[in-house]
């Protein structure tokens, strides 16, 4: 596994960089660009981006729909390869490590929550939490166990025998929480993890995640269109046009925009913008 020990970076403008000092950074991405070809069309939905996120921070990264937001995690996550700059995990650049290595980070240093849960519908919640561990070659038993164990953390310990397909949608994305977490990663990634969900349930899930943000230590970072739910983040960041800008910059606009819908009765404030 990756060490985690705190990287010295120079600290870059804020307006580049996202907007926070060099303080025990955990994660950091230089100068990211990535691009996609489709025809003679070139698409670039990051376009040298800096951002970095200090240890125990929780992040709201929001932007229009297709504005690279999925994108923006996946490069995180190592799940996807940037055209060009880096990342950087605890000092060391995902660009760097051979693929046992990326492997290992993205399974114990990475819980990744996605707006639609991809459970296995025809099998327990508890198999599904276990999924991760059993991949990692623990023995079934105990994956079992455990996973029971991080049920219980998200409100679901009598539903450990039910079958994913049979939850409720919140329930379904309360197992995918705890399969992102069984392992017991350094970071928290999620994509749009309300979308789906109506007002209420998505509190509720917001809710559970800030709780088990503070409770495990985790580092989180989501992208949501919900600002209600962003404003109760440490930091919002906005994506568009491939930059990535501090939420001070948009949020008086997006307020006011916002409280101009709702006394149209077009919207609230807690509603999708």
């Amino acid at each position: 596994m990756l060490k985690e020990e705190t990287i010295g970076i120079a600290v870059l403008d804020e307006a580049g960089a996202g907007g926070i000092p060099n303080r025990d950074e955990i994660l950091h991405a230089q100068a990211l660009r990535k691009v996609f070809s489709s025809g003679r069309q070139q698409i670039v939905p990051l376009d040298s981006v800096h951002f970095s996120v200090a240890r125990g921070e929780m992040v709201a990264i929001i932007g229009p729909s297709g504005a690279g937001k999925s994108t923006f995690l996946h490069l995180l996550a190592g799940l996807d390869t940037p055209t060009s700059g880096e990342v950087y995990f605890a000092g060391d650049s995902l660009g760097s490590l051979k693929e046992a290595e990326l492997a290992d980070y993205r399974n114990h240093s990475v819980g990744f929550v996605w707006q639609r849960h991809h459970l296995l519908p025809d099998f327990t919640a508890a198999e599904n939490v276990a999924m991760p561990l059993l991949v990692a070659g623990e023995a079934q038993g105990r994956a079992l166990q455990t996973a029971k164990e991080w049920l219980a953390k998200v409100g679901l310990e009598t539903h450990a025998e039910q079958m994913a397909g049979e939850l409720s949608g919140g329930e379904q994305q309360r197992v995918a929480i705890a399969r992102a977490l069984v392992n017991r990663p350094t970071l928290l990634l999620a994509d749009e993890p309300t979308g789906d969900l109506d007002e209420r349930s998505a509190e509720s899930i917001f809710a559970l995640m800030q709780r088990l943000h503070q409770s495990h230590h985790l580092t989180s970072i989501v992208a949501t269109h919900n600002l209600s739910l962003a404003r109760r983040t440490d930091r919002i960041l906005q994506l568009e046009q491939g930059k990535l800008t501090p939420a001070k910059e948009v949020l008086a606009g997006t307020a006011a925009f916002v409280a101009r819908e709702a006394s149209a009765g077009a919207m609230t404030p807690g509603e999708r913008v």
